[in-house]
């Protein structure tokens, strides 16, 4: 219910739990944090890459297709349009789906003669790669991305990522196992990949 009268205070939470359907006792730690500080899951309260983030992503998006919470912005299209928080194999090795990692943050595993995920160098062929799903195969798709020659991105510059958006059709990229469905989204990532940014949509 609003409590200050306005009617609307809902439409401004990012994230709303529907109590007519379970009680907020059943939400974790995290997932309460979030919707008592009006805080986005994008804003997320774990460190990136740790168990509790991926598993406050499961959490989430269980509860949203059992209509428990009711999310909006870029929180509603990673729900609806990745599988952050879902796990698949790779050449035998259990890899998180959706999540961007910088390649010199490999594991010391992952560094050694023939690795199961191949010997990655620093300055490869891409700065980025992401793990998911393709759709086709139904197998495990590591896919790079990012530029590679030298130029910063601008995303801190609202003209310079309308003109990127523009430039690149960003937004009918769809296909994830594209390495341009990932440039176009690349600001959502920013402080994870240790860009600095204020800016934590798309393009």
């Amino acid at each position: 219910m609003c409590k200050c009268g306005c009617n609307t205070c809902d439409s401004k939470r990012p994230v709303v739990l529907n109590e007519s359907v379970a009680p907020k006792a059943i939400l974790s730690e995290g997932l309460k944090y979030h919707l008592d500080k009006a805080r986005p899951l994008t804003e997320h309260v774990y460190r990136a890459g740790s168990d509790s983030y991926f598993n406050l992503w499961a959490e989430a998006r269980a509860l949203y297709s059992r209509n428990i919470i009711e999310v909006q912005g870029d929180d509603l299209e990673i729900l609806t349009e990745t599988d952050l928080g879902h796990f698949g194999l790779y050449e035998g090795k259990k890899v998180p789906l959706d999540f961007v990692f910088e390649e010199q943050e490999l594991n010391e595993a992952e560094k050694k003669k023939n690795p199961p995920l191949g010997k990655p160098k620093r300055g490869g062929s891409k700065k980025f790669y992401v793990y998911v799903r393709d759709p086709r195969t139904k197998k495990i798709k590591k896919v790079s991305f990012g530029d590679t020659s030298g130029l910063s991105a601008k995303i801190n510059n609202p003209e310079a990522r309308r003109a990127f958006a523009a430039r690149h059709d960003c937004k009918n990229k769809k296909d994830k196992t594209k390495a341009s469905f990932w440039s176009c989204r690349l600001p959502r990532y920013a402080k994870l990949l240790g860009l600095k940014s204020n800016f934590t949509g798309f393009w």
